[in-house]
């Protein structure tokens, strides 16, 4: 199975998701984890590129399709293989991130980022997103390392960022968890965990 995390930087998505893999680890899942740009030799060049790059300008259709390129290998090199061996995958980000960073907080067009993400994605989708959420300016404090290339976009984007997150878990709720992420680490694994084994058909 597929699972992925998103959310605005900040929110403790790396704190989540290795408490969660640690979980189904302990319930006999081999695991695959991965980051999306990245955790294959082209996604980690262009994940430089995006990211690290404060010299570089890049237009946001340029931007959309990086990330898209680095995706497409992400499923063929990683994410497909490993799903084929019955392994258990957990991405930290995947398609949604693109639909709302460069859709609805970067202004190209919704539908059209979505259907370049279909041709990515080669119908690879997450079972459950985990949609990791919180207050703007809260997430921004949690942040202890230098902004990157996205996050120095400023206050009025990351608005938009959330607002678009929160529209397309509206949307999409049978896919998309929305997860409060302002309260205690225990509390919002425990709410991941019974939303996990719930598509797994466990019982926790």
């Amino acid at each position: 199975m597929f699972f992925s995390f998103d959310g605005i930087d900040g929110v403790g998505k790396t704190t989540q998701m290795a408490q969660f893999c640690d979980w189904l680890r302990g319930l006999g899942h081999d695991i695959v984890t991965c980051r999306d740009p990245g955790s294959t030799p082209l996604g980690e060049s262009i994940r430089g590129l995006l990211l690290d790059r404060h010299d570089l300008a890049i237009h946001r259709r340029a931007e959309m399709l990086l990330y898209m390129a680095a995706r497409a290998q992400l499923v063929e090199e990683v994410i497909r293989p490993a799903l084929d061996a019955r392994k258990t995958v957990v991405s930290d980000r995947f398609l949604l991130a693109n639909v709302v960073y460069q859709g609805h907080a970067g202004g190209l067009d919704v539908e059209t980022v979505r259907a370049v993400g279909q041709i990515a994605i080669h119908s690879v989708v997450p079972a459950k997103v985990f949609l990791l959420d919180m207050d703007i300016d809260a997430a921004s404090q949690r942040i202890q390392r230098p902004p990157d290339r996205m996050e120095m976009q400023g206050r009025e984007f990351r608005r938009r960022v959330r607002d678009g997150f929160l529209l397309e878990a509206s949307k999409n709720p049978q896919q998309i968890a929305l997860i409060d992420a302002s309260r205690e680490i225990g509390t919002i694994q425990a709410e991941i965990r019974t939303i996990a084994a719930e598509a797994l058909g466990i019982k926790t």
